[in-house]
């Protein structure tokens, strides 16, 4: 339930199966646990005329996975499609002078850097949220493209959670089993979005607005934000009480990923917002308080700041469990010093699933990435 208010002081086996068309009722049916669609775009696009640098990718699975061969193919697809990627020895020497170590993000000193030394006009960054080898095997990733400027700006972001047996089909015979082919799935499915940003065809398909079961289970929403107004919004690091490693910054992206969709928002490249977390010898004990938010408001002069606090984030391995996800979110404004939301979201994969799997969810990547979308209709899009 969601309640308007004016002002809130900041504070810390199923029965048709028995009917004669059995067998055509579960044709229809065997494919609709999809809950990724994969775009196979025929897209030409048009050249552009500035180089990207492809960054090694982070790893937040907690887990072992082949970075360097997922980066590779990602870097093979793109050169295929017509991108002009910079050279891995030239970046590998720029990446040494600099020190740079951190994967995650890029503040301003690397953005400018990269574009002095190489002519890079922008830097993509993929982060690993899921990866597991076992069957149905499982991964999740997510890809943002960084301008290389004096101010990062996030020019395109997008991310993409499948497992083997999303669409499982009549006799199993959309089951994917190669974990090879689930990443060139995945790997196609953020290439294919990334061209149609560069052909300038981004948005084009309409976005559905997530199923009710997504939506925040208590929410608070103050009159004091408008939902027509622009504002420069900072995504600081969630706080993560979960048992999954990096379950905070996994958040961190999906809402950037989600707010980044609604036009009259700008997101903070959180590269930016790591470092001004350095600068200042900032550390937030379970959240962030309002003396750190002031401090956060003055220097990366946004207007609004999101962080909460990730109470479950799991994924599960194997044909047998169900994903989890448990967080809080908190907004605040920068002119009222308000809260202007909070919230809490929670779910598990099987919610709603009544037969044949119909609804189901089998990662976590798609729960966040439902939630935080239905958090940023209600804060902003007043629906």
């Amino acid at each position: 339930m969601i309640q308007n208010r004016s002002k809130r002081s900041f504070s810390s086996l199923c029965p048709l199966c028995l009917c004669g068309g059995t067998f055509l009722f579960f044709i229809f049916f065997s494919g609709c646990a999809n809950t990724e669609k994969t775009v196979k775009a025929d897209i030409q696009p048009e050249p552009r005329r500035y180089q990207i640098a492809v960054l090694p990718m982070e790893n937040l699975s907690g887990t072992t996975a082949p970075l360097r061969d997922m980066r590779l193919a990602l870097i093979s697809g793109l050169k295929d499609r017509g991108v002009n990627v910079l050279g891995e020895q030239t970046l590998e020497k720029f990446m040494a002078k600099y020190r740079v170590r951190y994967v995650g993000g890029i503040d301003r000193v690397i953005a400018e850097g990269i574009n002095k030394e190489t002519g890079t006009q922008a830097i993509l960054l993929t982060s690993l949220e899921l990866y597991s080898d076992r069957n149905p095997p499982k991964i999740a990733l997510v890809s943002r493209l960084v301008s290389a400027t004096s101010k990062p700006v996030i020019l395109w972001i997008d991310g993409v959670g499948l497992a083997g047996d999303d669409s499982p089909g009549i006799l199993g015979l959309g089951l994917i089993e190669d974990p090879k082919a689930l990443l060139k799935k995945a790997l196609n499915t953020l290439q294919d979005s990334f061209l149609r940003y560069l052909s300038g065809k981004e948005g084009v398909e309409s976005v559905k607005s997530p199923k009710k079961k997504f939506q925040p289970k208590i929410a608070y929403r103050s009159q004091v934000i408008d939902p027509e107004g622009k504002y420069t919004v900072a995504v600081v690091p969630f706080f993560n009480s979960s048992v999954r490693k990096y379950g905070g910054e996994i958040m961190v992206l999906h809402f950037i990923n989600e707010l980044k969709k609604i036009k009259n928002l700008e997101i903070i490249e959180p590269g930016e917002v790591r470092q001004q977390f350095l600068t200042l010898r900032m550390i937030m004990d379970e959240g962030i308080s309002l003396a750190n938010a002031d401090l956060l408001f003055s220097t990366l002069q946004a207007d609004l700041i999101v962080s909460g606090k990730v109470l479950d984030y799991q994924d599960y391995q194997g044909g047998w469990g169900e994903p989890r996800v448990d967080f809080s979110v908190l907004v605040i404004e920068k002119k009222s010093r308000e809260v202007v939301w909070s919230s809490s979201s929670y779910g598990k994969g099987n919610d709603g699933v009544f037969f044949f799997d119909v609804g189901r969810v089998n990662t976590a990547y798609v729960m966040a990435s439902q939630m935080a979308q239905a958090i940023g209709e209600l804060i902003l899009k007043g629906k």
